[in-house]
């Protein structure tokens, strides 16, 4: 990856619902910095944006010459970011596990149980904007968007067809599904991806430590990039 510049989103998003609470996911960053930090060991100049990321995960990508990191907090911050870094990139890996929802009116005020008429209350939320899907529409001539699809079906054909349909209305040049759970895919040190061009055609497997898992989605890359 000598000479290239590359863009990787990682961490999860967190949409504020008042100045305490907030709408967030279990993603440590721990897959989004180990593509991140493979690529600048490959020798890619690397822009990590980073929403919520455990420190001890980020560090890791921080120690690194190659590495520059820029925060952001919500889906649309984050997306923000991705775009601004993106111009002139080569490649954007879209690994963050960004909220499909905000809340749509944030309170100014800590939201207290003596302020609400009963023992529920409602939150009123509308979609975010589609990241991965505004990338692969805007890309450059010769850029390859990257986009990953955390999924939680159980047989391997529903993961495998839902993430071809993904693939297909996302428009990635190259989408990493991943299958988590209550114990799989966040908050541990392994992973496994199926990925698919943008045909939804499955074009490799990864499976091992989220580096090994790294590595094998640069190698895709690669493939997909020399095949263009």
């Amino acid at each position: 990856l000598q000479g290239l510049r590359v863009v990787v989103g990682a961490g999860g998003t967190r949409e504020p619902i008042d100045p305490v609470r907030f709408l967030g996911n279990r993603s440590s960053g721990r897959q989004g910095v180990a593509v991140a930090c493979a690529a600048a060991d490959r020798g890619a100049e690397v822009t990590l944006v980073a929403a919520h990321i455990d420190a001890d995960v980020l560090a890791a990508a921080s120690v690194s010459p190659r590495v520059r990191v820029v925060r952001a907090g919500t889906a649309a911050e984050l997306g923000d970011a991705v775009r601004e870094a993106a111009v002139g990139a080569d490649v954007v890996v879209m690994a963050a596990a960004v909220a499909d929802y905000r809340v749509a009116e944030v309170s100014a005020h800590k939201l207290s149980k003596e302020q609400a008429d009963g023992p529920e209350v409602s939150l009123h939320l509308v979609q975010t904007e589609d990241i991965l899907a505004g990338l692969a529409s805007g890309r450059a001539p010769g850029q390859t968007i990257v986009g990953f699809a955390a999924e939680t079906p159980a047989p391997d054909e529903t993961l495998l067809e839902r993430g071809r349909r993904k693939a297909v209305r996302k428009g990635a040049d190259l989408l990493a599904v991943n299958r988590v759970g209550w114990a799989e895919g966040f908050e541990v040190d392994v992973n496994a991806l199926l990925l698919l061009d943008r045909r939804g055609e499955l074009v490799a497997e990864a499976r091992g430590d989220k580096r090994a898992v790294a590595d094998a989605l640069w190698d895709g890359i690669r493939k997909i990039r020399a095949e263009r």
